[in-house]
């Protein structure tokens, strides 16, 4: 049977079976019927489903609709309106169920799963195991852009949304299976990700002052990726902030700005507010310069102390290169301290290897990995590229080990012009 009409098919029975069982929501939704139905105003998919010509070829690229669905008898085609019916419901299911290709359809659409597990009993159908694999709602884009609309509704609204970068967790590059982790990264990783599906607990026991994380390392060391990460799997936003940012750009109003950034993170909960460049705080507070800054900085601490993971469903993650910057008052904000340290040579190998997974050629990542001590793992992806685009230069895909050698050589004079300009300048 054709592919074209299983599609179609999955289409109308999700429709019909999201419509008839309340119990049903947003999230039992496969993820592109989700995003295809979307409605930005009332945020979810509001029942019930029309699976009109647009909406099809929009889905699924399917043109000529009738021509498809001519000869299926349990299908009507409402040519007034331009959609499509189930004429017979429990026919329709019959059929679906027969097909080859179903079982695997079914266990990838919690709805189907649902009709076909708990209503029919059919015992190859699980609907558990079909929710499990489906992310929630707030992991795409449309769900973001849906409380972006409705705070742009507000005043001073345009005021608080220039000030970050907020990302949905779909659009989150590299993932946590990505990154090479120390032991205590992936331990913080754990227990942040407990925190979260235990809030409720947390609360309960009066467990309020967590969710708070510094993460301190040099330049390059994967602080912002791995904040990133998080947001994807979590299924939170990411929202990010440079404090350079706020004060560069609007001097004057700095505090004003620092308690709409974090109103904006709370009106986005849950979600991740990311605030880079922390070492800001330091600079601020042993400068004389400006008293508003100061004031700006007072208003920081004072906002981190009263946000909360459990309270506010904010986890909250500063960075900073340069932690012996900060003071007590900055260090004590936070329930924990993770480092990231340059990676050792087992660390760089692994990074290699998984940047240069996808990339035909014969090459030693471990001589590469022995060659690169105190390069981040910024520096290594640096290298990469480098051995790729020079590659790229002379027609060739497949890398050689000359070509990621001579990309260290390349790598190492840049870094001795830099280190020598800065010297000068001093």
């Amino acid at each position: 049977m054709s592919g074209t009409i299983l599609d179609i098919v999955e289409l109308l029975l999700t429709a019909e079976i999201y419509k008839r069982y309340p119990e049903l929501d947003v999230n039992d939704l496969p993820k592109n019927i989700r995003k295809n139905y979307w409605n930005s105003t009332e945020k979810t998919v509001p029942k019930p489903i029309r699976a009109t010509f647009i909406q099809i070829e929009k889905l699924y690229g399917i043109k000529d609709i009738e021509k498809f669905v001519r000869n299926i008898p349990f299908i009507n085609t409402d040519k007034s309106h331009f959609e499509l019916h189930l004429s017979a419901f429990e026919l329709a299911a019959e059929w679906f169920e027969k097909q080859e290709g179903s079982q695997e359809r079914i266990e990838n659409n919690p709805v189907l799963a649902y009709y076909f597990g708990e209503i029919r009993k059919v015992e190859a159908a699980n609907y558990a195991l079909a929710k499990a694999k489906i992310r929630p709602k707030e992991v795409d884009r449309e769900w973001i852009e849906s409380l972006i609309a409705e705070i742009k509704k507000e005043d001073k609204s345009e005021e608080m949304l220039k000030l970050v970068v907020i990302i949905a967790p779909e659009d989150v590059k590299q993932k946590i299976r990505d990154l090479v982790l120390t032991e205590e990264q992936k331990n913080e990783v754990e227990k942040i990700m407990k925190a979260i599906q235990h809030r409720e607990y947390l609360r309960e026991i009066g467990l309020h002052d967590i969710g708070k994380l510094l993460f301190v390392g040099p330049p390059g060391t994967g602080k912002t990726s791995v904040a990133r990460a998080l947001s994807e799997r979590l299924s939170i936003p990411f929202v990010e902030v440079k404090l350079s940012m706020i004060t560069d750009q609007y001097l004057g109003e700095t505090a004003k700005n620092i308690d709409r950034v974090f109103l904006l993170a709370k009106k986005l909960n849950p979600c991740i507010l990311f605030i880079d460049e922390l070492d800001f705080v330091a600079k601020a507070r042993t400068s004389d310069e400006n008293a508003a800054i100061k004031r700006a900085v007072n208003t920081l601490l004072k906002a981190i102390d009263e946000i909360s993971l459990v309270e506010h469903g904010v986890l909250l993650i500063a960075a900073t290169n340069h932690p012996r910057m900060l003071d007590s008052a900055a260090w004590r904000r936070f329930d924990e301290i993770v480092h990231f340290p340059l990676p050792d040579i087992d660390m760089r190998k692994n990074i290699l290897d998984i940047v240069t997974r996808h990339i035909e050629g014969d090459f030693d990542t471990g001589e590469i990995a022995e060659l690169t001590k105190g390069y981040s793992g910024s520096d290594l992806r640096m290298v990469i590229r480098e051995a790729v685009l020079s590659a790229l230069l002379e027609e060739r895909k497949i890398l050689t080990q000359e070509d990621l050698l001579e990309a260290v050589r390349s790598f190492d004079e840049r870094s001795d012009l830099k280190s020598e300009e800065y010297e000068r300048k001093k």
